[in-house]
C-alpha cells in the first residue's frame, strides 16, 4: 500500500510538472517522505519502494529511528528546532529547512562547528504572518539571510515555507505564486557562501499546486502513509 501511494505521490508531482508555465517542465522535483508518527517498518516499505528523502518534525522520534534504520537516506529536519537541540539537529540532518531566527542560526553554526561539519540550512519564511507557525516574515528575511551567509558553519540552500490550511486547497497558489517570486530574488543576492538551490513548500494537501507554482522540495507524509499513528 505504500509502494503504491509514494508511486502515486511521485506521478502526480510529473503531472504538476508538465503544468507549470514559470519553470522549466523539467525542472527536477525532490520528494521527501515525511514519516513523522510513523514506525520504522512504513519507513522500510517506503525506501525500499524508492524513496530516497525522509522528513521528520521532531528529533526525539528522529533519533530513535535513526539509530535501528538500516537504510541509506538523506534525512531531513521539517518542523519547528529548538536552539537547545541544536547538537543534535547538527549530528542526524543532512538539510535542516526550519532556521527562522538569529538565535538558532548561530546555535546550529557553533554545534556544526564543534563536529566538523557544515550544515545545510533553508531559512523558514512565514509569509501569511501566522501565529500559529514558525518562521520570519518576509520583511525581515534579508537580514536573516546575510547572517546565515556569513556563518562559517552553515551553508544557505533556500528557503521553506508552510501555506495556510485552506478549506479550498486553490487559496494556496498565491501564496506559492509570491514565494517563488522571493526565492527567484534570493538567489540574485551576491552572497558569499550561500548556494541558493531549494525552494521547500507543499504538503499533502497542497503539494501539486506548489509545484505547479516552482518548488523543487515538497513533504508529503499522509498521501504516502495514511493517517499518523499515535
Amino acid at each position: 500500500m505504500i509502494a503504491e501511494n509514494l508511486h502515486q505521490v511521485e506521478q502526480h508531482i510529473k503531472e504538476a510538472m508538465a503544468r507549470r508555465t514559470r519553470v522549466p517542465k523539467d525542472a527536477p522535483v525532490k520528494l521527501v517522505a515525511v514519516t513523522k508518527n510513523h514506525d520504522v517498518e512504513a519507513m522500510r516499505e517506503a525506501i525500499d519502494a524508492g524513496a530516497t528523502d525522509i522528513g521528520e518534525n521532531r528529533i526525539q522520534e528522529a533519533k530513535s529511528k535513526f539509530d535501528i534504520l538500516d537504510r541509506d537516506v538523506t534525512w531531513h529536519l521539517i518542523g519547528h528546532l529548538q536552539t537547545n537541540k541544536a547538537k543534535q539537529a547538527v549530528k542526524y540532518f543532512s538539510l535542516i529547512h526550519s532556521v527562522d531566527s538569529e538565535h538558532l542560526a548561530r546555535a546550529l553554526d557553533k554545534e556544526a562547528g564543534k563536529i566538523g561539519k557544515c550544515q545545510d540550512v533553508l531559512v523558514q519564511v512565514n509569509l501569511a504572518k501566522e501565529d500559529s507557525k514558525s518562521g520570519i516574515y518576509k520583511e525581515d528575511l534579508r537580514p536573516l539571510l546575510d547572517l546565515v551567509d556569513a556563518l562559517p558553519n552553515l551553508r544557505l540552500r533556500g528557503l521553506m515555507c508552510i501555506a495556510p490550511n485552506y478549506a479550498d486547497v486553490e487559496a494556496c497558489r498565491p501564496l506559492f505564486h509570491e514565494m517563488y517570486e522571493i526565492f527567484q530574488q534570493v538567489k540574485e543576492i551576491p552572497f558569499k557562501t550561500a548556494n541558493i538551490s531549494y525552494l521547500s513548500m507543499g504538503m499533502t494537501h497542497d503539494y501539486q499546486i506548489a509545484v505547479e507554482e516552482g518548488a523543487n522540495i515538497v513533504r508529503v507524509g499522509t498521501a504516502i502513509f495514511g493517517p499518523r499513528q499515535y
